[in-house]
């Protein structure tokens, strides 16, 4: 639990220091979200995730 609990702090300061990346999330998960609209309940909460984890990995794949 502790390896979570690290990693969670760890993108929580990444997003924190790196300008824009929190709005490029939020972009992302908002239209990940849209996509998986015809999938019933859990379709839109995966496809927002799916989308801020795209733009995290965007955001931080050069560094």
């Amino acid at each position: 639990m502790a390896d979570f609990d690290n990693k969670v702090n760890e993108v929580r300061g990444t997003v924190k220091s790196t300008p824009g990346l929190g709005k490029s999330m939020a972009k992302w998960s908002a239209l990940g979200a849209v996509v998986a609209i015809p999938l019933p309940v859990v379709g839109p909460i995966f496809g927002a995730i799916a989308g801020a984890a795209w733009a995290y990995h965007k955001g931080t794949k050069n560094k």
